[in-house]
């Protein structure tokens, strides 16, 4: 099982995981033959420089206070291909992205999201993989992809 990585939860140096993780999703795009155009490569910063989950609108509006143009679909291709290519998660409670913490790596995650900060962690689906199938076998369910998403407060908002 992969490890737990809370960090997003802990005060701690960003700059680290945000340099780390857009290396690691240039050296995957490059891989795989992708363009990290302009556009998507800043939208994929704006991701990473936080923990938290954005919508789309606050995306679009960054992208435009760096001159990337200010009509929705700038935003919504740039986010669509990194979740697409794994760059991003689309955040469906919240109807928001974050980056992906993990991108090199092939994983369908359970999130841990804050209600009140929005700040997100990722977590192997491990940690409720036998719940599920549990469940699902008691139903005579046959489970294909699980997309788990935990609200609640993270230790900062619940002091």
């Amino acid at each position: 099982m992969a490890e737990y990585d809370f960090t997003a939860f802990e005060r701690h140096d960003h700059s680290g995981c945000t340099v780390s993780a857009l290396k690691a999703a240039e050296a995957r795009a490059t891989e795989a033959g992708l363009r990290l155009t302009p556009v998507r490569r800043r939208a994929l910063e704006i991701l990473l420089e936080e923990h938290r989950a954005l919508g789309a609108y606050e995306v679009l509006e960054r992208l435009a206070d760096d001159g990337f143009g200010a009509q929705p679909p700038v935003a919504y291709r740039a986010l669509d291909f990194l979740v697409e290519h794994g760059f991003a998660h689309r955040i469906e409670g919240l109807n928001a992205f974050a980056a992906c913490m993990h991108s090199g790596t092939d994983h369908e995650p359970v999130f841990f999201i804050c209600e009140v900060c929005k700040v997100v962690a990722e977590a192997p689906q491990a940690v409720v993989g036998d719940a599920i199938a549990g469940a699902a076998a008691k139903l005579g369910f046959t489970p294909g992809r699980a997309h788990v998403e935990v609200l609640g407060l993270c230790p900062a908002c619940a002091e």
